[in-house]
């Protein structure tokens, strides 16, 4: 049965309280073919008729096939713990945890998340609920631009292109001005800021796979009065400097490394930390843990800084999801681990890494672009188109070389690798690369 909420007469209401003649002049400003699209569906399907078309959809995932693609998400173990603790039922549900008395599972759970992420990053206040790395670094910027009154932006390219494109979405709504500093070397310059800039935005590791020394940049944002936000990888946080220590005051970054499926894109969850001074212009939600009156620990949402909950003017974002439940696998997986268990899986990956390039650039026609040191992916310039290369390797049941923008250069392929990875899985990307290059 259709769910028609609005009568003929309540839409002619409204049509005449704003002006339109009809629903089509209403939305006269969007493009018609996406509004008014001619649709040329197929024909319905039965229940069982539509189960046997999803499985044989279903059956040409490659989901066997080995993995060695970066550029923010990556292949990494996921414990078996992980899925079972965060699909329990008080956890499994999208529903914000509004009501403290009915919500402490979930409330402690959001608690120990912003526990870990602060001690990750070396920033004392975490929240929780953003959508991805790149909508995190949005929320960030704008946090900054709240906090220091100013409406301009300096952004390396060394941050994820595809993040900078959301930023820019952003800040075009507000008006704000978004200005690149370009790689040399591979690597970010420290730049002067003017005091026209609120924000300064740097990436370690950028997106190239190169480390960087960030606090230079810090040091020149801070020195004119801007905000200095670090755009980092969780997992590489295991065994790098904490963006807290070289200065940084926000730091955002995508959570998928940390006990999430790559999933083709998501859901996935952004993480975001930042210093104190900093808490009441930060978007989300913060739990905090507190006593109830008979003295026992307890848990509640401190800060919610959705206009759902104050005056729309004053609100932080319009962040509106409960995405926690990703959060919350991110946490178990975290917690499985300890700091330790981090730590070895950080360090395997930067060996598998090093090792990989170091077979791959024996291949006829690769250079290696990425500067060393670097963490666990790395762009390679290759004999050949990136996107044929890729497609061929699929064939192999290898998924590898992520094609870069020609901002770039030309015929860059960015390669990762991780923990997963053993050495008959590196012996078998060179040979299959040595065959498709030839």
């Amino acid at each position: 049965m259709d769910y028609t909420p609005h009568t003929s007469q309540d839409l002619e209401t409204m049509l005449t309280r704003v002006g339109a003649k009809n629903l089509r002049d209403l939305f006269g400003d969007l493009p018609q073919d996406l509004i008014f699209p001619d649709l040329d569906l197929p024909a319905p399907l039965t229940e069982t008729e539509m189960m046997r078309h999803l499985r044989e959809l279903a059956a040409k995932n490659s989901s066997a096939a080995t993995s060695f693609l970066g550029g923010g998400l990556r292949a990494h173990y996921v414990p078996a713990a992980v899925v079972p603790l965060a699909a329990r039922a008080e956890f499994i549900s999208a529903y914000t945890p509004y009501q403290p008395e009915a919500s402490q599972g979930l409330l402690q759970a959001i608690f120990e998340y912003q526990t870990m992420i602060s001690e990750l990053t070396g920033l004392p206040v975490s929240n929780a609920s953003l959508y991805d790395g790149s909508t995190a670094l949005a929320e960030g910027v704008l946090l900054a631009l709240r906090e220091t009154g100013r409406n301009k932006v300096l952004v390396s390219q060394g941050v994820h292109p595809e993040y900078r494109k959301v930023l820019k979405t952003y800040l075009d709504a507000i008006g704000a001005q978004l200005e690149e500093i370009g790689l040399e070397a591979g690597k970010t310059p420290t730049t002067q800021v003017s005091t026209e800039v609120g924000a300064v935005v740097g990436a370690n590791p950028n997106f190239l796979g190169a480390l960087e020394n960030l606090a230079p940049l810090a040091e020149a944002a801070h020195a004119s009065g801007a905000l200095f936000v670090a755009v980092v990888d969780a997992l590489s946080l295991a065994v790098l400097k904490t963006p807290g220590s070289y200065g940084a005051d926000i730091a955002v970054g995508e959570g998928q490394p940390l006990g999430n499926a790559m999933a083709f894109g998501g859901p996935h969850f952004g993480l975001m930390a930042v210093k104190e001074n900093l808490v009441r212009q930060l978007p989300g939600r913060l739990v905090s843990e507190t006593t109830d009156v008979d003295g026992k620990r307890g848990y509640i949402l401190t800060l919610q800084a959705r206009e759902q909950y104050i005056r729309r003017g004053k609100a932080k974002s319009n962040i509106t999801t409960n995405a926690q439940l990703t959060a919350l696998m991110g946490a178990v997986y975290l917690a499985a681990l300890g700091s330790q268990g981090l730590k070895e899986v950080a360090a395997r990956s930067v060996v598998n890494a090093h090792q990989l390039a170091k077979r791959l650039t024996t291949i006829p026609g690769v250079r290696q672009i990425t500067p060393r040191p670097y963490f666990c992916e790395f762009v390679l310039e290759l004999p050949k188109n990136p996107s044929q290369v890729r497609s061929e390797l699929a064939k192999r049941g290898i998924h590898a070389a992520v094609p870069l923008p020609s901002e770039y250069g030309h015929n860059l392929a960015l390669f990762a690798a991780t923990e997963v990875h053993t050495e008959r899985d590196l012996a078998g990307l060179e040979a299959a690369l040595r065959e498709v290059l030839a």
